[in-house]
């Protein structure tokens, strides 16, 4: 198998939830440039439609799919628009997800006075924001027996990072149901379908940047903070992603199954001192 054939993505349909996110935006056009058929899921018709025409514009074939992650019946209608376009869907990549500032503690505030409709929100977007398009799109691919599930962790999953308690715990349960769908699908439905994650580490998008950088452009105490834990020394760049999603979703990957990669400029890895 040559390494075009390894890699590539040419033939395959993949829709990409949050794909009008930073993030999510940047993946999409990766798997675009790797071949695949993009599906734009979010939930403003206009900016799905304007992550398509990028994608079009350079050649690539794409299509935006409105839709909010939690609702079961938007996103059937989002499977069977890319079921009558391109006939199938080989790739999911569950970028939706996030925090809000009720479920962000305040600076010298309390866990024991943050209420749980604080929680209950945050830890749905992301959790059951990933299931529910799982339970969607995934349900013919376990027909088939083929398809490759990716869900966005974070390292707010494996560390303990202040602040952010209720976006934490709903990453960790990502994490955890990403092993145990791999272990499940598999068994069940053939080893050609996987689920893996990856764990982003600091990337400056529209929720996190009045976290992290000032007005002026400069960092926030906490922005500081996390440079100076991550060895890479600086903030991850979008398409700095895209490497790694392409190979999970590819061919080369075959073998990897209830995987969560970290590209995190080294911040799991260090230890402080």
């Amino acid at each position: 198998m040559s390494l075009e054939q390894l890699f590539g993505l040419r033939g395959r349909v993949a829709v990409i939830t949050g794909g009008t996110g930073v993030l999510g935006s940047a993946m999409a056009r990766g798997l675009a440039g790797a071949g695949a058929r993009v599906g734009i899921l979010g939930r403003r018709f206009e900016r799905a439609s304007a992550v398509a025409a990028q994608i079009e514009r350079v050649g690539g074939e794409a299509m935006p799919l409105p839709a909010d992650v939690l609702a079961r019946e938007e996103l059937l209608r989002c499977e069977e628009a890319v079921r009558k376009r391109w006939g199938s869907v080989d790739v999911l990549v569950n970028v939706a997800g996030g925090n809000l500032p009720q479920a962000t503690l305040a600076n010298g505030g309390s866990i024991f006075d943050m209420p749980l409709d604080a929680w209950r929100p945050v830890v749905d977007l992301n959790l059951l924001g990933t299931l529910l398009p799982i339970q969607v799109f995934g349900a013919a691919m376990a027909k088939a027996g083929r398809g490759c599930i990716v869900n966005i962790s974070s390292m707010a999953s494996q560390r303990a990072l202040t602040r952010v308690p209720a976006y934490s715990a709903g990453k960790a349960a990502v994490e955890n149901l990403t092993r145990w769908l791999a272990v499940e699908l598999a068994r069940k439905h053939g080893p050609g379908l996987r689920v893996n994650a990856i764990a982003p580490g600091f990337f400056i998008g529209e929720q996190n940047r009045k976290l992290l950088i000032n007005d002026d452009g400069s960092l926030t105490a906490r922005g500081k903070r996390i440079v100076e834990h991550t060895p890479a020394g600086r903030f991850g760049e979008p398409d700095e992603l895209v490497g790694t999603l392409v190979w999970l979703c590819s061919p080369a990957s075959g073998f990897v199954n209830g995987a969560v990669i970290p590209v995190d400029g080294g911040f799991g890895a260090f230890g402080g001192v």
